[in-house]
């Protein structure tokens, strides 16, 4: 009896100790959280105090009506908000001058300063300043999501050991004490005899080794000595996607419930809300905006999708997919541009479990790979052009749970083939979703087609009518069909972007060729001579463009720059030398794209990406590139939009600066006045789906119609009407 008293203590020894070590590893995640909440406070209060330590004391006469008395103040040395809450009532009283009513309502004005400040501020983890309460709440993020991998992993095992081991631990407890077995009945001892022998073998099985080894490597895990400063933020920098989906479950990051859900009317967002969203077959977490887009599109079934550039629309209809998926859906179709269908694989493959494994319909092996996915289902992948070839569903039970449509302005124009192959496809389908962040591109009409293929009532409301009547009635008459969120509403961690004109003037060599582009009246080469002396020397964009490339790589910035025409980039390739990765054009596959992108992400610090501006500029994530350079004003606002949103998108942990070069007295300025007038027009009726104020606007009918006018005018009359235009201004120049 003694050796099984000894053998009973140390076997339950073993259990308590693998159900301690559980308890541990288990509640790890939950502790971290609230670690991770007080820490996200103090990174709050630290920005909130810089925030402070900037606004002079001076801000606090408008708000007083300039009743309070701070010269005094400020004389002695307190500047700013910060100085003046920090500092003792008592010490401002000694002031010459101060008496405690003014030092109490000077205060009592800064908390209103302090307050404003709080509410206004947005937590963004920056790499570039690496402040330590931002690098202790990085930190234990990253141990927080390793802990909730293990607990996603190791729950049901632990639940599975605990139930086995606790009945078999009471019952063998009793062989632990020889007197206790000593007076207790036989059958009794038999039982706890049993039990010690049964939860012996259970202690020896496979399945617990598995589970002891597990736990102890995650306890090992969970105490690891803190990580790397610059590799943990270089990891944020990688991954900022699910570091700042992790830091929205945890806090509130101030976001704007209504902007969340894209304004549309309280009874359209009550029922998308109610609807479920089964995400167990996605292998990455929602931010709350985009499960809510994804159940938008399955309760509205037939929608477009608006979503701002760079707020993940691949994953809200990834999202969509899953749900129908494990709903027992089992066909899936996306319809995309080339350039973007490697994205959408590698996206498939990355996002989603093998439940929703991908097959490419595209190139030589589309027919083999469509035969496959029609045995065994998932979701297929194909191109605009390719889905033209590919035999239409002969009825409705033949078509694909759902039909995801990419770039969707793509099928604007009823006419051609491509939007008449889409037709035919989401005739038949039941859910369709079109992605597009530009629905309305020039005009609403175009906006209206999209509609018709999905929800005809909806478009029919639509009218030019809708249209002059003012934003406010258009986003009403679209909400049961279109969802559009914006980056400021809903992407609270995104840094700013900052806009920049960089206008040059001619010199000797660009003026030279920029006359002879007009003599010869060719539009084109009017919008590219400011590039053809080849050199900095010669041309002001190059020197510019130059002195950009220069700054970005002295700070380790990643610089892309966009043109549309291939003879540029050639230049700027051989201007800029060995920092460029590229040239990205048209004519590179886009498999070949994305492995350019891939290698400009991968390079340690500085280096240059070019790309032509519609081969780059769709479809592609570079939120590597921190400066974005275009090299002359594009036609459509959207292309350049397009193009800045590669960089200005969810995983950007950098302020993105965009610079425009421009050169005066040239085509540039013409083209200006007209594209901005399409992106007033597109601000105005696309930019939000439903409306954030119920009043009506007063809207200018005369304005309004002026500037569709100009915006619709075709693009080969605008460039004749500004070569007249730059003849007679040369003409008259020379006279």
């Amino acid at each position: 009896m003694p050796e099984v008293g000894a053998e009973a203590r140390a076997l339950l020894a073993r259990v308590q100790r693998v159900d301690q070590m559980a308890t541990e590893v288990l509640g790890a995640e939950k502790a971290l959280r609230a670690l991770a909440h007080e820490q996200l406070i103090a990174v709050r209060a630290a920005l909130v105090a810089d925030e402070l330590r900037g606004i002079s004391i001076g801000r606090l006469k408008g708000t007083t009506q300039g009743r309070l008395r701070l010269g005094p103040i400020e004389q002695a040395g307190y500047r700013t908000i910060a100085d003046l809450l920090a500092a003792p009532d008592l010490a401002l009283q000694m002031i010459p001058g101060v008496g405690p009513q003014t030092v109490t309502q000077a205060k009592g004005a800064a908390r209103q300063v302090a307050r404003a400040a709080e509410e206004g501020i947005r937590v963004r983890l920056d790499p570039d300043r690496r402040d330590p309460t931002q690098t202790a709440l990085l930190r234990t993020l990253r141990v927080l999501e390793d802990a909730e991998q293990m607990t996603v992993a190791l729950s049901g095992p632990v639940a599975e050991f605990r139930t086995t081991t606790g009945p078999l631990g009471a019952a063998a407890s009793r062989a632990r004490s020889k007197v206790t077995m000593l007076f207790s009945r036989a059958r009794r001892k038999e039982e706890s005899l049993a039990a010690l022998a049964e939860l012996d073998a259970w202690m020896a099985s496979p399945t617990v080794q598995w589970l002891d080894d597990s736990l102890s490597s995650a306890h090992r895990t969970l105490n690891a000595p803190q990580r790397d400063e610059s590799a943990l933020w270089a990891d944020y920098s990688r991954r900022s996607v699910e570091y700042n989906g992790l830091l929205g479950e945890i806090g509130d990051l101030d976001l704007d419930v209504d902007a969340s859900q894209g304004f549309i009317p309280d009874e359209i967002a009550e029922q998308v809300n109610q609807q479920l969203l089964d995400d167990q077959f996605l292998t990455v977490g929602l931010r709350g905006y985009q499960a809510f887009g994804a159940r938008f599109a399955l309760v509205q079934r037939r929608t477009i999708l608006g979503d701002e550039m760079g707020l993940g629309k691949t994953i809200e209809a990834l999202a969509a997919l899953a749900h129908l998926r494990s709903i027992g859906a089992t066909h899936f179709l996306v319809v995309c541009p080339a350039s973007v269908l490697v994205n959408w694989m590698q996206e498939i493959e990355r996002r989603t479990h093998r439940e929703l494994r991908c097959y490419r319909l595209h190139g030589r092996e589309r027919f083999h790979n469509h035969k496959i996915w029609l045995d065994r289902g998932g979701i297929a992948v194909t191109t605009f052009t390719s889905l033209q070839s590919m035999p239409v569903p002969a009825n409705a039970a033949e078509a694909p749970a759902m039909i995801v449509v990419d770039e969707a302005h793509y099928a604007k124009n009823p006419k051609t083939l491509r939007s008449k192959g889409v037709r035919a496809w989401t005739d038949l389908t039941e859910r369709v979703l079109f992605m597009t962040g530009t629905p309305m591109e020039n005009r609403v009409e175009e906006f209206q087609t999209l509609l018709g293929y999905l929800q005809p009532q909806v478009a029919k409301a639509v009218d030019g009518a809708t249209g002059i009547a003012g934003p406010i009635a258009f986003r009403k008459a679209v909400a049961p069909a279109y969802l559009r969120r914006n980056q400021s509403d809903v992407l609270t961690e995104l840094p700013e972007r900052l806009d920049m004109e960089d206008w040059v003037e001619f010199g000797d060599l660009d003026t030279a060729a920029y006359i002879e582009a007009v003599k010869s009246r060719n539009f084109m080469a009017m919008r590219r001579a400011a590039y053809l002396p080849g050199s900095a020397k010669g041309s002001a964009k190059l020197a510019r463009l130059v002195d950009i490339v220069e700054e970005s790589e002295a700070n380790g910035w990643k610089v892309v720059v966009f043109s549309y025409f291939r003879d540029v980039l050639r230049i700027v390739d051989e201007t800029l030398g060995n920092t460029v990765v590229g040239q990205l054009t048209g004519s590179v596959s886009p498999t070949e794209r994305q492995a350019l992108v891939d290698e400009f992400t991968r390079i340690d610090g500085h280096s240059v990406l070019v790309s032509q501006i519609e081969a780059g500029g769709v479809g592609l994530n570079i939120q590597a590139g921190s400066v974005v350079v275009l090299c002359e004003p594009q036609w459509k606002p959207s292309t350049e939009e397009q193009a800045i949103a590669r960089c200005h998108r969810m995983g950007q942990v950098r302020r993105v600066r965009v610079h425009r070069l421009l050169a005066e007295n040239s085509v540039d300025r013409r083209m200006l006045d007209i594209v901005r007038t399409k992106s007033m027009l597109f601000d105005e009726y696309a930019r939000q789906s439903a409306v954030k104020d119920a009043n009506p606007e007063a809207v200018d009918i005369s304005d309004i119609e002026t500037a569709q006018r100009l915006a619709a005018i075709p693009e080969a009359q605008a460039e004749a009407e500004i070569i007249r235009l730059e003849a007679e201004r040369l003409q008259a120049a020379t006279r």
